[in-house]
């Protein structure tokens, strides 16, 4: 079996999945109990945000974003800086979705749409390491 090489260039792998939900509280309960590990971010009125094996588990309080379907999932790759990835991804050819924007606490995410119609969006978390 070949050895796996780290990736050369701007992304640091895929790093946070995003939950929709329409009742946080009841959503963080429920996954503190499947996950057995507790929120590292709890503002529920934002955001609850578990670290799992290195990677992140977030809960978001907006299901109306995802109104009439059957759920969603936003998915973010971790890089060093939002703004360089993104705008390098709109010289690429991906459209605006979200702009970055500052979540607080030094984080940063924004979210482009490929030329292919998907969501890719990038985020810099510097509270949030990789589990070794």
């Amino acid at each position: 079996m070949a050895k796996s090489k780290k990736s050369k260039g701007h992304f640091g792998g895929l790093r946070t999945a995003v939950y929709y939900v329409s009742d946080v509280k009841k959503a963080r309960s429920w996954y503190v109990k499947v996950l057995g590990v507790k929120p590292y971010f709890n503002m529920p009125q934002y955001y609850v945000g578990f670290n799992v094996g290195g990677f992140e588990l977030g809960l978001h309080p907006d299901s109306k974003k995802r109104a009439g379907k059957s759920g969603g999932v936003d998915v973010y790759w971790g890089v060093t800086s939002a703004s360089a990835s993104y705008n390098r991804l709109i010289k690429l050819g991906a459209k605006q979705f979200t702009a970055v924007q500052d979540v607080g606490e030094g984080i940063k995410l924004g979210v482009v749409k490929d030329p292919f119609g998907n969501l890719f969006g990038v985020i810099e978390n510097p509270h949030f390491k990789i589990a070794s």
